[in-house]
């Protein structure tokens, strides 16, 4: 007896342990939903009538979409990412004008989609509608707050959704799900919107397709209809590529890649920390407000610190008294995070608010655009450390920071994969820039695939993509060294730069540059023309070349030859024969260097002056 009742006792915990397994295994599967968990409600508001030819059918007909849940529709409760505020709350009596007028623009909204609760966390996680699914990483976090926008725009279930974004709401969740990802610096009307922190708050979207991501934004923006202007330059913010968890070299390349493809242009390398300590002083009041103040990246700290003291205060005028009515159904580490008292400056805030804008719109102009890491890396996994990491959190806001306190427009373009994970990169334009940023997107998006495409495809090894990235150093470096007038220190780093990649035309010519400044024109000649070798197109390499020839004493040499000469018109005698004499061979090789830099680019100034100083020599 005391044999078999043993046996049955083993035979209970062998089930248990079985079942546990079985339980284990299903919460790590998490089971499939039809919808992937990305709305709270559906529903259907139709568009108007088309107007009658030939008046233009609506801009936005055949599109459909769905809107984060902190936005008003008449009959529906606003769930505000909480059960507990649908408890305490009536339904809505109007629809937020910004919903309504991208209806009466012949879109079919089909839904209201999870945000994290209250709208106030990054992840989108939310425990009282679960973590909706992310279509492309499903063992990780979709990103918030408007989590539900971005999965039902990245799993095809609508073209275009809306979402909050005060700290990142759109644009983190984008880049976590692939999608494209916009926050506007136009001010979309906030009636009909729960606010989260007014002064940060706006509404983004996501769309798949940049088409359809300019059409939105030109509606609900108003952006007039024009001819679209080329961005005149791409600076790349090589320290904000610091932070990021992806090799640089895989988010970065795509970009430049796709620069000199569609405008021949080269991208300029900026280090966006001492350009912000230099232009906004107010940000040394916020270098130790919060943990982790001993950043290698105090500027982009202290604006991060500025944004989350902000986003916290009017969070808490707005909604405390309401969380400590109903304390024990919030989340704990909302709560734990709002109890945490801290002195804000809100003058000294709105300074360094103002002194971003600036800071950016100086750098920026028109047509400018900055190139930052939309966040870290790849999404968290589920229940991940990292999640809870203040360190991480806070370096992924240093990045978001950037736009939301300059009040600067952002857009998150997704860049395939790394690690079977979405990754991506956003540019950024100065306030008021949206048109010309929609524009961009729209011209480069295909290009921007291409070659992620040829990237992915590439059989460059690793060796080579490292010597490749390490030139690029180099060359910085070099510049750096040319800009502080230490001449042969800056050889040195190009020649480095050049013997790790040696393919690279801007690198001969930058070292032919600081050849100029030592007086070794000889050496500089032969830079410029392997630089002209490799790059036929490089202006700066011929305006070097002709000066290095002319500091070489070719036009004097010329001179005295053709002292031999009655007159130049006997050039007229040897144009018949199969040779031309060293004086003349000599000119045509001073003017052709400045010719070609001014064909390629017509106004160039250095170009025009030295072809006038030698037809004076050369009547």
């Amino acid at each position: 007896m005391a044999s078999s009742g043993a046996a049955a006792n083993l035979w209970v915990l062998l089930g248990l342990g079985i079942a546990g397994v079985v339980l284990a295994a299903r919460r790590l599967r998490r089971p499939a939903r039809p919808d992937l968990g990305a709305f709270i409600a559906r529903l259907e508001l139709l568009p108007p009538p088309q107007p009658p030819p030939p008046q233009a059918p609506h801009p936005l007909t055949g599109l459909c979409f769905a809107i984060a849940d902190a936005l008003h529709v008449s009959g529906y409760i606003t769930s505000f990412g909480s059960l507990e505020w649908t408890k305490t709350h009536d339904a809505e009596t109007q629809t937020a004008p910004v919903v309504s007028a991208l209806v009466n623009g012949g879109a079919i909204c089909v839904g209201k989609t999870v945000i994290d609760e209250m709208a106030y966390s990054i992840h989108g996680e939310n425990k009282h509608f679960d973590t909706p699914t992310n279509p492309a990483a499903p063992d990780r976090v979709p990103g918030g707050c408007s989590s539900g926008s971005a999965v039902a725009v990245a799993g095809g279930m609508v073209d275009f959704a809306l979402g909050i974004d005060s700290i990142g709401g759109v644009r983190i969740p984008g880049a976590y799900c692939g999608v494209l990802a916009f926050r506007p610096s136009h001010a979309v009307s906030s009636g009909g919107v729960i606010p989260v922190a007014p002064s940060l708050d706006t509404i983004g979207w996501f769309a798949r397709d940049p088409s359809v991501l300019r059409r939105v934004g030109h509606l609900i923006l108003r952006l007039p209809y024009m001819d679209s202007r080329p961005p005149r330059q791409f600076y790349i913010a090589d320290d904000c590529f610091e932070l990021s968890k992806i090799p640089t070299r895989r988010l970065t390349q795509v970009v430049i890649k796709s620069v000199e493809k569609l405008f021949g242009r080269q991208v300029t390398r900026v280090n966006l920390e001492n350009y912000l300590a230099s232009k906004m002083p107010s940000l040394r009041n916020y270098s130790n407000g919060h943990k982790n103040g001993d950043s290698k990246f105090p500027s982009l700290l202290a604006l991060c610190n500025a944004m989350r003291s902000l986003h916290k205060r009017e969070f808490k005028d707005r909604h405390m008294e309401w969380v400590n009515s109903v304390k024990p159904a919030v989340d704990a580490r909302i709560v734990s995070n709002l109890s945490e008292d801290g002195d804000l400056d809100m003058d000294g805030c709105q300074d360094a608010r103002n002194e971003a804008r600036k800071a950016l719109d100086q750098l920026l102009k028109d047509d400018g655009i900055l190139v930052i890491p939309t966040t870290l890396g790849c999404p968290p996994k589920l229940n991940a450390k990292e999640l809870s990491s203040e360190s991480y959190n806070s370096q992924t806001l240093c990045l978001s920071s950037l736009a939301s306190m300059s009040g600067c427009c952002q857009v998150s373009i997704p860049l395939g994969t790394h690690d079977k994970c979405p990754i991506s990169v956003s540019f950024i334009a100065r306030h008021g820039g949206d048109r010309f940023l929609l524009d961009t997107i729209q011209t480069m998006y295909a290009t921007i695939q291409e070659q992620v495409e040829i990237l992915a495809k590439s059989n460059v090894s690793s060796k080579q993509a490292m010597n490749e990235e390490a030139a690029e150093a180099a060359k910085e470096k070099g510049n750096a060294a040319f800009k502080e007038k230490q001449w042969q220190k800056a050889v040195n780093f190009y020649t480095e730069a050049i013997k790790l990649n040696g393919k690279v035309a801007t690198y001969y010519s930058n070292r032919a540059a600081a050849f100029l400044e030592l007086t070794n024109y000889r050496q500089a000649e032969a830079d410029c023309t392997s630089a002209i070798d490799l790059d036929p197109k490089i202006v700066k390499a011929y305006l070097r070349r002709g000066t290095a020839r002319e500091m070489l004493g070719y036009f004097k040499e010329a001179v005295e030859g053709l002292a031999l000469y009655p007159s130049l018109c006997l050039i007229k005698e040897f144009m018949s024969f199969s040779f031309l004499p060293n004086e003349l061979i000599l000119i045509h090789g001073l003017f052709a260097d400045f010719n070609h830099a001014l064909v390629l680019e017509p106004m160039n100034k250095t170009a025009g002056v030295a072809i006038n100083r030698l037809k004076k020599l050369f009547p």
